[in-house]
């Protein structure tokens, strides 16, 4: 807590800062047109002081002064309006370059309070289960739950590991691809059997078309398919439905995950596929997750040139839909 309001602090003295330093640069180049504007009058009237009466060409004079003294002027609000212009697009750019770090900067941490409890809750599960398994007699079946609640949180912390590892390499461009045919209904219907061991108490319908094929990498098709059956799994009560649909069209491959949950609000349906982003903060949310995986799932969809979208789910839920166009 300590830290956070330390942030928070330093947080507000770099705005306070900001705004300190563009009303002062705002006023200095008022300042300036005002000296300036000022000083082309003073100019004027020590010309008029230098003109006889009973001179023949003095309205002539006098005439030119005037001219010459409203081009000056403007001059100087053409001058002060272009550099006024300029300085305020290069603040709105430092501002939002500003916001957007300071915004990374909390996802950050948001994703390092995440993973740190993403990855000690499964080793510590296990760890508890290997060790009450050694200690105590217990009986057959209670060893098998156990263990399977063990592998169940093992799979869990190789996911994290493989998204982490994965959203890197993309990242850094060292992923190493493997493009080929794959028979996208076989990826499906393996999957949905995974999901349906490791949580045998949720409703998870399926409509998969067989035999579909396209061009692309197996691994990553899977754990897209991962990231979006386990994120409806997270943002859905336990007794809903969870449908995944899979059809081929004349022009393209649609693959969709649709829930019963929360759903997605407006403001954030492209934000939830930006790296680290979850929807709340990390100290007031219930669901687990690190805010890699849609971020993941939208570069899978990029990297096999598909589209990958968020639509309501009517009557409640959310529907993310992967279309591949069939080449």
């Amino acid at each position: 807590m300590i830290i956070r309001f330390k942030k928070f602090t330093e947080l507000q003295f770099i705005r306070f800062s900001y705004w300190l330093f563009l009303s002062y640069m705002i006023a200095a180049l008022m300042w300036w047109y005002v000296a300036l504007d000022k000083q082309n009058e003073q100019i004027a009237n020590v010309q008029y002081g230098t003109f006889q009466t009973n001179d023949p060409a003095l309205a002539q004079k006098a005439h030119s002064i005037q001219d010459y003294q409203s081009r000056k002027h403007k001059q100087y609000i053409g001058e002060g309006l272009t550099i006024l212009f300029l300085f305020l697009l290069g603040a709105i750019y430092v501002y939002r370059s500003l916001q957007r770090q300071i915004r990374y900067s909390n996802q950050q941490q948001n994703f390092m309070m995440a993973v740190t409890h993403e990855l000690k809750t499964p080793i510590a599960i296990t760890q508890l289960n290997i060790e009450t398994i050694l200690k105590r007699n217990l009986e057959p079946a209670q060893q098998k739950k156990m263990l399977e609640i063990s592998l169940s949180e093992t799979q869990r912390l190789d996911n994290l590991c493989n998204n982490i590892l994965l959203a890197s390499q993309l990242d850094m461009g060292e992923y190493q691809s493997n493009t080929q045919d794959v028979d996208l209904s076989l990826i499906v219907e393996n999957t949905l059997r995974i999901f349906n061991n490791r949580f045998p108490e949720r409703q998870i319908k399926k409509e998969v078309e067989e035999g579909i094929q396209i061009k692309g990498e197996s691994v990553l098709l899977q754990l897209l398919l991962n990231n979006l059956i386990d994120n409806a799994i997270k943002y859905s009560i336990a007794t809903s439905c969870i449908t995944v649909k899979l059809i081929q069209q004349q022009t393209h491959v649609k693959l969709s995950v649709m829930d019963e949950g929360v759903g997605v609000p407006a403001a954030d349906k492209e934000k939830i596929f930006e790296k680290f982003y979850r929807v709340g903060a990390e100290y007031t949310r219930s669901t687990k997750g690190t805010g890699l995986g849609l971020y993941l799932c939208k570069r899978i969809a990029i990297f096999h040139k598909a589209k990958l979208e968020v639509t309501p789910n009517v009557p409640a839920g959310s529907i993310f839909t992967f279309t591949y166009l069939i080449k």
